[in-house]
Order: structure tokens, then C-alpha cells, then sequence
């Protein structure tokens, strides 16, 4: 797994959940969310990601990790220790990471553009970017999926898993992150025990409301990620539709 991206807050360091799966949730499906991906490093899962385009995978910025060997994505994907015959892997040809990431909690976002494209099916799909100005409301129920730890302390799931989280109020978000939160161009969640959520390596996954994609998961507190005083931070996905389809242009 990635090596936990830390930053400090208080006493809590806190991770992108690079090396995260969804804690209490359930398992998926299979192929229910066919623009899920499994972000890979020498064949083991790293992160998640999103197809948005046949050639074009929208993940978080922390999941580049060059120095663990080639960088591939698996599409079409339930349990990801099996080959599965709706499965595709296809090599990843060059990383987009957003300008301003600081390898630290900004920006937070990148775009893996793949060697060749995806064949779309009932198993592999691509999903649709957010309007521009999407809003997301305090209270709206979203999804998130993974294939990231099942518990805290535990190890990653071979078959995808979701989870329900609610939109936490932009007041929260900043008075409990302060400086490490920042509404512009990002989203937060609460969670219950009960529903579960994202934890360590399900970084780069979605976050999804109402059919749409509104998030991209970028951290949460690497003490205990299921810690219900601490919400789950997400990159806003709407605002960078300038920039995501910009890079894919070039």
C-alpha cells in the first residue's frame, strides 16, 4: 500500500486515504458502479478512480507513487484478487496531476491518461462530470465505494464496497479542519458507525449525490478514520471542470 500522506492537525495527523477501503458499509453489487477503478501499482491496489472518459481515469493527485513500478487500472472490476473475465487492464500512459498540488492537502486531484481506451460495456462505463456550479446541500445522502480497509487497523477488501455519508455544513467543515479545509474546492461528509465510510485507500474514489459525481476522496483522520468527531474531506470535482477538460484537450 501507499505510504500515509500525513498532515498535522492538532494532535491529529490526518492521510489521504491512499491506502484506505470502506469501514462498516456493505459489499456492493457487483458491477452496480461500472465507472469504478482500481488504481494499481506492480498488480496490487493502490487507490481509487473514476473513468470520466474512455482514455481518461480521474483520481486523487496523492495516489502518484512512481517509485512502486508501473502504474496500471483495472476496469470492470468486483473482486479484484480474481481475473475476472469482464475485467480490463490497461497501462497508464502519463499523469496529470493539478498544478497546484502540494503533495499535501490542496489541489488535490490528477487525471491518468490511459495507453489505450477503454471498451465500454454493461461492465465498464464512463460517468458524467458535475455542472460547472454544482452545489451540494448540508444533509444530502451521497455514496462512496471502495476497495480500501475494512476497519481501521485492518487490510484491504477484494470485492468493492459502499457506503452512505451526508453532506456535513460548510461551518463544520471549517471550524473542526480550520486551516486544513478549504470550501472553495472542497466538500465534506459526516458518517455513522452504522453506515460506515471511506477509510485507508480509498483515496481517489467518488463521492457520489443524487447520480452525480461531486467528489473525489482525499482525507481523512489517519488515527481513526471511523472517528464520527472528525468528517471525511473530499476534492470538489465541479471545481475543476475547467481545468479536467482542458488537460483532456491536449
Amino acid at each position: 500500500m501507499i505510504c500515509c500522506i500525513l498532515y498535522v492537525f492538532l494532535q491529529i495527523s490526518l492521510t489521504g486515504a491512499a491506502e484506505s477501503s470502506i469501514v462498516g458499509g456493505r459489499e456492493a453489487k457487483p458491477h452496480s458502479r461500472p465507472y469504478m477503478v482500481s488504481v494499481q501499482y506492480g498488480g496490487e491496489h493502490s487507490c481509487g478512480g473514476i473513468l470520466i472518459q474512455r482514455d481518461f481515469v480521474l483520481t486523487a493527485a496523492h495516489c502518484k507513487n512512481e517509485t512502486r513500478g508501473s502504474c496500471s487500472v483495472v476496469l470492470g472490476a468486483h473482486d479484484i484478487s480474481k481475473k475476472e473475465r469482464t475485467q480490463q487492464r490497461i497501462q497508464v500512459a502519463k499523469y496529470y496531476p493539478h498544478p497546484g498540488f502540494t503533495k499535501q492537502y490542496e489541489y488535490d486531484i490528477m487525471l491518468l491518461k490511459l495507453k489505450k481506451k477503454a471498451r465500454l460495456s454493461k461492465n465498464v462505463k464512463t460517468i458524467g462530470l458535475p455542472e460547472g456550479n454544482g452545489k451540494t446541500s448540508a444533509n444530502m445522502e451521497c455514496a462512496v465505494a471502495g476497495w480500501g480497509w475494512t476497519t481501521a487497523h485492518d487490510c484491504p477488501s477484494n470485492v468493492l464496497k459502499e457506503a452512505t455519508e451526508n453532506i456535513e455544513s460548510t461551518s463544520n467543515c471549517e471550524n473542526i479542519w480550520q486551516q486544513y479545509f478549504n470550501s472553495d474546492h472542497m466538500i465534506c461528509t459526516n458518517f455513522t458507525k452504522k453506515s460506515g465510510g471511506v477509510c485507508r485507500g480509498d483515496s481517489g474514489g467518488p463521492l457520489i449525490c443524487k447520480k452525480k459525481l461531486q467528489g473525489i476522496t482525499a482525507y481523512t483522520s489517519s488515527e481513526d478514520c471511523s472517528d464520527l468527531r472528525y468528517p471525511h474531506v473530499f476534492t470538489k470535482v465541479s471545481f475543476f471542470i475547467p481545468w479536467i477538460k482542458e488537460t483532456m484537450k491536449k
